[in-house]
C-alpha cells in the first residue's frame, strides 16, 4: 500500500492544487476523462519510443542527444498537445484562459502516473534499486519534471484557444518539449542540474498561474457585482 500511494500520489496531489485553486472549478467528469486520457496515451507512446530508439541506435548521432530529445520529449509533448487539441479544446467547460493549465497539467500528470507505475514496478531492478526509492526519487523528479511541461504547455495552448491563435499552439509544443528535452539530458548527465531546472521552472510557471488566478478573481468579483 505505501509504495502503491508513493507511486500514484504525487501525480494527484500536483493534479488537486492546481483543480481546487480554480476559482470557477472544472466538472469533476472532465478531469477524470482528462486524466485518463492522458493515462491512455502512455501506451502508444511506450511503442512509438521503443521504434525511435531503434531507428537512433542505427545512426552516429549521440546516445544522449537522440534519447533525450529526439524519442521521449517530442512523443509524449505530442501525444499530450493532441489531448488538449483534440480532446479539451472542444469541451464546453474549456471556456477560460487558466483553464489551459489546469488540463494541461491534468493530462500531463495522467501520463506521468502510468509511467511512474513502469518505472517503480518494472524497471527498478533494471536500475539496481528498490521500488520504494525509485518511487520516491521520481516524486522529486520526474513527476514534478511532468507537471512543470504540462503548466507551459497549458499556457501557451491557453494562449492559442483565447488570445491568438498560430504560433503559439507551436509553443504550445515547442517549449515544454525543450523542457523535457534538457530535463532528460541532464537526468542522464547530471541529476543536480536536472533538479534546479524542475526548481527554476516550478518558479516561473507558478508566477504564470498566479498572474492568471488574479485576472480570474477580478472576473469572479464583476460576476458577482452584476448579481447583487
Amino acid at each position: 500500500m505505501i509504495l502503491l500511494l508513493a507511486t500514484i500520489l504525487p501525480s494527484i496531489l500536483i493534479v488537486l492544487f492546481f483543480v481546487l485553486s480554480d476559482k470557477f472549478k472544472e466538472p469533476n467528469a472532465e478531469i477524470i476523462k482528462v486524466f485518463f486520457y492522458g493515462i491512455l496515451i502512455t501506451i502508444p507512446a511506450f511503442f512509438i519510443n521503443t521504434y525511435l530508439s531503434g531507428i537512433w541506435a542505427t545512426t552516429q548521432m549521440e546516445e544522449g542527444l537522440r534519447s533525450s530529445f529526439f524519442t521521449a520529449a517530442p512523443v509524449e509533448e505530442g501525444l499530450k498537445l493532441a489531448v488538449l487539441y483534440f480532446l479539451v479544446y472542444k469541451m464546453k467547460d474549456f471556456n477560460e484562459p487558466i483553464d489551459g493549465i489546469v488540463y494541461g497539467v491534468t493530462v500531463s500528470l495522467g501520463f506521468a502516473t502510468l509511467e511512474n507505475f513502469y518505472y517503480v514496478y518494472i524497471l527498478a531492478d533494471y536500475y539496481e534499486t528498490t521500488p520504494i526509492y525509485m518511487a520516491f526519487l521520481r516524486s522529486f523528479s520526474a513527476v514534478p519534471a511532468h507537471g512543470i511541461f504540462g503548466v507551459f504547455m497549458g499556457y501557451f495552448f491557453m494562449r492559442y484557444s483565447f488570445v491568438k491563435k498560430g504560433d503559439n499552439l507551436i509553443f504550445a509544443f515547442l517549449v515544454p518539449f525543450t523542457l523535457h528535452g534538457c530535463y532528460n539530458l541532464f537526468t542522464a548527465s547530471n541529476f543536480y542540474i536536472s533538479l534546479i531546472l524542475i526548481i527554476v521552472s516550478w518558479i516561473v510557471a507558478i508566477k504564470m498561474f498566479s498572474k492568471l488566478k488574479k485576472i480570474q478573481s477580478k472576473k469572479k468579483k464583476e460576476n458577482e457585482k452584476k448579481i447583487i
